[in-house]
């Protein structure tokens, strides 16, 4: 079992760096939720009000409601717009950011209106389009391979960044071996049709720089439904990672950032479960959807690399289990590398002697 480090990059010069002579660099799509790449929702509506009572678009009714109160800071006129657009709750919270940064005063503006006017009008169009792309649940939205499938510049961009790097390096005598990694997938069309899509991006890469590149399309297996049908989607896979946070939290239907807050911890003290599931890997559960899926996937393509990426890809008990069903490679975060080497190597040996048994 090896160890392979999983990167997000975006930038031909990034991923220069990065690239070794014959050894392989699995690159991961983005997979993150929609949010984490957007402005802050909030930040920008407080933004837009602000501005409008500056150029008092709001006007106030006179009238003094529980919200005008906040601070010296916050007019009536924001107060009523926030709490408008925000509803109470949200626009307590709001004044509460404002009050302690400063960005409302009632003080007058060195600004023309022009200016204010301009600047209104982009904040307004940038508010816009984050409040389209908002999500009630963003973990299970519009993320990974579904984005790439929605707004495929996107992934076509990676992937010119990808294969422009791996050719750059190639001409220079260096061999990239570059293995994609596509996200999310939990239905073998998601990954076939994104994989279409991007083989036309490889295409022109290799044609324009005149450098043949070995490559791979491989595929996160997060989602049951994706490790349920792995015999299908190792048909346009030529490698697998089980990406177990994600995993777990769709087995188990935990949210982690609101289950170890809330119940979790309990949990496990009370004994109710005997671990953290996002810390060790839950065998009875998540890993029999690992090793259901690796044998599918296996089924389908015998020379099928497998592995996890995740916290669990530093826990020697997850690691002896990935081991004991035939995984190929951990992954992990660099400070769980050591750990991560000897539990792998304490797996092996252990292997060999109960099969010397």
């Amino acid at each position: 079992m090896s160890h392979v480090v999983g990167i997000d990059l975006g930038t031909t010069n990034s991923l220069v760096a990065y690239v070794k002579d014959g050894v392989p660099l699995v690159i991961r799509r983005l997979d993150a939720p929609l949010h984490e790449f957007l402005p802050s929702y909030e930040d920008l509506l407080v933004d837009v009000t602000r501005l409008q009572d500056r150029l008092a678009l709001d006007g106030t009714d006179g009238g003094r409601s529980a919200l005008d109160a906040v601070g010296d800071r916050i007019t009536p006129a924001l107060a009523k717009g926030l709490q408008r657009v925000l509803g109470r709750k949200d626009a307590e919270r709001a004044m509460k950011l404002l009050r302690r940064e400063g960005k409302a005063s009632a003080a007058p503006s060195v600004k023309d209106d022009a200016f204010l006017q301009a600047e209104l009008a982009e904040k307004t169009e940038l508010l816009q389009a984050v409040e389209a792309m908002r999500e009630q649940n963003p973990m299970l939205g519009m993320r990974g391979c579904r984005l790439g499938l929605m707004i495929p510049d996107i992934v076509k961009m990676q992937t010119r960044a990808i294969l422009a790097a791996a050719t750059r390096v190639a001409g220079e005598g260096v061999t990239p071996l570059p293995e994609i990694m596509i996200p999310l997938v939990g239905h073998v069309n998601e990954l076939a049709e994104t994989r279409r899509i991007l083989e036309g991006e490889v295409a022109r890469i290799v044609e324009e720089s005149g450098q043949k590149v070995a490559y791979k399309f491989g595929t996160m297996i997060e989602v049951p439904r994706g490790a349920l049908t792995a015999d299908a989607i190792a048909e346009h896979a030529e490698f697998f990672s089980f990406g177990t946070n994600d995993l777990t939290q769709m087995t188990f239907g935990y949210s982690r950032d609101d289950a170890e807050g809330k119940f979790l911890l309990q949990y496990v003290d009370r004994k109710i479960l005997p671990v953290n599931p996002f810390q060790v890997l839950d065998q009875d559960g998540v890993g029999q959807l690992v090793r259901l899926a690796t044998e599918r996937g296996r089924a389908t393509r015998k020379d099928l690399k497998i592995g996890i990426c995740g916290e669990h890809g530093g826990d020697p008990q997850s690691i002896a289990f990935c081991h004991e069903v035939g995984l190929d490679y951990v992954s992990c975060s660099p400070f769980r590398v050591p750990v991560a080497r000897l539990a792998a190597a304490q797996a092996a040996l252990s292997g060999s002697e109960q099969r010397d048994k």
